[in-house]
């Protein structure tokens, strides 16, 4: 029992993906990967392949409230990440929950935009995640062309962070994935300054869940009591190798092997 006890836990608000390859699961597989427990708060249903969103259900705020405290009050969460939430109802039920629990910290990977294009996040929707979550997130993580939707008035990644930093974040990382650039570059900002960049080789193929993997490796360090330039560091490692090692399992993107030192 202490063994488990030992173990941390992160608390992840996110929709359901039935091909698992982005969403809860992905959450799941990535905290378990870097040695933390997940504790899965289900915020949207969503019907989905690796092609195509189809449609997006989100859960009425009320249960999604529901689900959060009763784990709560049972077990000691260390870090918070949150990922597809749904609906302007869910925002602002988890802002309220999160001023419950200031001291623990918030990894907000802000899901827009799906692999196909599909909007999973309207105006309304970002405004409130912007005012009600920002102000309250540790790291928020979007890829170039989500800080760019975040940040419209921004004329470089440098002036999107500095916009992001604006809202109230203490850290942003903004990935390079979607830029066209040799290989990705990944830049980690905070005090309002460029902390640090790294670059990792292009991989070929396009992917369904990097940034859930991401953020959520980068919650289950910081579970661990890691500070924040070494957890992002060794989540960047972890994701590029899970996206080496993936593969395809539908028609569409490949799915990362989170999994992937696991012979089979």
């Amino acid at each position: 029992m202490d063994e488990e006890r030992a173990v941390p836990v992160v608390m992840a608000f996110s929709g359901s993906d039935p091909t698992g390859g982005a969403g809860i699961l992905a959450d799941g597989e990535a905290v378990a990967a870097v040695g933390a427990r997940l504790a899965p708060v289900i915020t949207t249903l969503t019907v989905q392949d690796t092609a195509r969103v189809f449609s997006c259900e989100p859960v009425a705020g009320v249960r999604v409230v529901e689900q959060a405290r009763a784990v709560l009050e049972d077990m000691p969460v260390s870090v918070f990440k949150l990922g597809m939430l749904g609906s302007v109802e869910n925002v602002e039920v988890i802002h309220t929950l999160l001023k419950d629990y200031p001291d623990i910290p918030v990894v907000l990977d802000p899901v827009l935009i799906s692999g196909d294009g599909s909007e999973l996040a309207d105006e309304e929707l970002r405004e409130a995640m912007i005012s009600l979550l920002f102000p309250l997130t540790t790291l928020v993580t979007p890829n170039s062309h989500e800080a760019r939707i975040l940040a419209p008035e921004a004329d470089s990644l440098d002036a999107c962070a500095e916009e992001l930093e604006g809202y109230g974040c203490e850290f942003v990382l903004i990935t390079g994935t979607h830029e066209a650039t040799p290989e990705v570059v990944n830049t980690l900002y905070g005090n309002h300054r460029r902390l640090e960049s790294w670059s990792w080789q292009r991989l070929q193929n396009d992917y369904h869940g990097s940034g859930c993997t991401l953020a959520s490796a980068i919650a289950g360090l910081l579970a661990h009591g890691r500070e924040i330039f070494g957890a992002v560091q060794e989540a960047q490692e972890y994701t590029w190798q899970a996206l080496r090692h993936g593969h395809r399992a539908g028609m569409g993107q490949y799915l990362p092997n989170r999994f992937y030192w696991v012979k089979p």
